[in-house]
């Protein structure tokens, strides 16, 4: 629902945005009515003096005025200039909103896709994963992560095992051979 109403609301576009960028360029062109009711005071002020000097309506009052104003007016269309770029960037908003919606729809389709995989997979692999768990618990090996291992004993070939060792321990140790293979597949049978 949350994507469903972002993505109306950026179709429908904000009514900040042309407002914002109405204001900047009424800034630039120096025709905003808040500018010219800033520049009240000082239009007054330079009427009244020269109201005072007899000169109200003079050359010299148009002079003073422009003095007075140019400052005012330079600084009020840098400032204007200084946010052409953000008027600017202002404007992408509604459709970077747009896109947002679109990407976080791709990425619940691409999950949802993935997971109609796994599970699709994880059903493929069913059949096969009961058959080889059923042959691992009839023949001793292993069920799904429970490892069984069969222990078989063979008498013989521990005594074997244990001459062997025993003959071969005794000749490096300088003891009789044969003790050494008697007393190894003695051990060899207990084991």
């Amino acid at each position: 629902m949350a994507l469903a109403a972002t993505r109306q609301r950026a179709t429908e576009g904000s009514e900040f945005i042309p407002a914002l960028q109405n204001v900047v360029m009424q800034n630039l062109m120096g025709t905003n009515p808040l500018q010219s009711a800033a520049f009240r005071p000082a239009v007054e002020a330079v009427q009244a003096e020269a109201a005072k000097s007899g000169r109200y309506g003079s050359g010299y009052q148009q002079a003073a005025l422009g003095q007075a104003l140019a400052p005012m007016a330079y600084q009020a269309q840098q400032a204007a200039i200084s946010q052409v770029p953000a008027a600017y960037e202002f404007g992408f908003s509604d459709l970077a909103k747009l896109a947002g919606v679109g990407a976080a729809r791709e990425a619940q389709s691409q999950a949802e896709l993935q997971a109609d995989i796994d599970r699709y997979q994880f059903e493929q692999a069913q059949p096969l994963s009961s058959l080889a768990n059923y042959m691992a618990a009839i023949q001793g090996g292993t069920i799904g992560r429970d490892t069984i291992t069969p222990y078989f004993r063979q008498p013989g070939l521990g005594f074997l095992g244990g001459a062997m060792g025993g003959a071969q321990l005794a000749g490096q140790l300088g003891f009789s051979q044969g003790a050494g293979a008697g007393l190894g597949g003695l051990l060899g049978l207990l084991g």
